[in-house]
């Protein structure tokens, strides 16, 4: 049975870069407070009216396609995971696919929050495997600043905005994508959660008044939840696969918090120069954080490179993969 490799990788981020000195003149904060407990410098910002996730999902699948050479007409499927969609309805990935000229295939929105990238990577691995398809597009974007609210220090440091894109098909010659694993525990919901929006909770002055409609996150709590998750379900794929920090080229981590991110790749036995790291430019992407890293640290893969990717999310959501790179 053929695998899915990620066989081309873009991204894409806004031009605005929001830094810790404009923040200090925003709310009660400071570089070094920023810095020692997110290890976060900057993030990028998508500025103008009527932009969402779909504008920055296409800059960057149209930049895949680009440069791979391969025309619009040729994608099979595309799937976008994204916690900030441009609407209710209808999904974003629609919105992409028409943004770069995709017509009539299938395309839908996965939402797992944080861990969206990887679980919308899954669901796009078994399209291959069972050969179903042969060019499946998986995008992560999300514009984090349309829900973050800038009068709340504790999370507005933390959030930008991005987009990056894999094209995933089929390979025989044992690389590609070997095993994930996905989890959640919906007992984590009021821990990190955006209250207000959905059909719980429809907009109305109440929730506007209330702040319902920003993200709302019990930091200490998702900390030890994400510290003890993302690290044990790294370890459970290592195991599975019989693979030791020494096997590891790359830990491909979602970028929240580099303390999380620190305490992951420790528990895994990965030195820190193996650990692909943008958070301090970027910020926390949520879908869009590891298809970023992946775009940003692609010259430095090679083929036949062991990669783990981890994730923790709002949910609680969680998971890991095991690629082997495939060029």
């Amino acid at each position: 049975m053929s695998k899915a490799a990620i066989t081309g990788i873009h991204g894409y981020v806004p031009d605005y870069i929001l830094t810790n000195a404009e923040l200090e003149r925003m709310v009660d904060t400071n570089d070094e407070w920023i810095t020692s407990r997110t290890g976060i410098k900057e993030r990028h910002i998508l500025k103008g009216e009527g932009m969402g996730s779909s504008h920055m999902g296409s800059k960057a699948v149209a930049g895949l396609l680009e440069k791979m050479n391969i025309k619009p007409e040729q994608v099979d499927l595309l799937i976008c995971a994204t916690t900030t969609p441009d609407y209710v309805f209808p999904c974003t990935a629609n919105l992409i696919c028409d943004m770069v000229g995709i017509r009539n295939i299938g395309s839908f929105d996965i939402q797992a929050a944080c861990s969206g990238f990887l679980y919308a990577l899954t669901i796009g691995t078994q399209f291959i495997e069972t050969g179903k398809y042969r060019k499946v597009i998986v995008v992560g974007a999300d514009k984090m600043s349309a829900i973050t609210d800038y009068t709340d220090r504790t999370t507005c440091v933390l959030f930008g905005d991005g987009a990056g894109a894999v094209m995933l098909e089929p390979n025989d010659e044992g690389v590609g994508v070997l095993d994930s694993i996905i989890k959640s525990d919906g007992s984590g919901q009021n821990h990190l959660l955006q209250k207000a929006g959905g059909s719980r909770y429809p907009p109305s002055h109440e929730t506007v008044e209330k702040r319902w409609h920003y993200v709302y996150q019990d930091g200490p709590s998702v900390f030890k939840f994400a510290v003890k998750n993302m690290a044990d379900v790294s370890a459970e794929i290592m195991e599975r696969n019989h693979l030791s920090g020494s096997d590891v080229a790359w830990l491909v981590p979602h970028q929240a918090n580099k303390r999380i991110i620190d305490a992951t790749a420790h528990r895994m036995g990965i030195e820190s120069d193996r650990v692909m790291l943008n958070i301090h430019k970027y910020g926390n992407t949520t879908a869009a954080t590891i298809p970023l890293c992946l775009f940003d640290y692609e010259s430095q893969l090679k083929k036949g490179d062991n990669l783990i990717m981890a994730a923790f999310g709002g949910g609680f959501t969680w998971g890991a993969a095991y690629i082997k790179w495939a060029y």
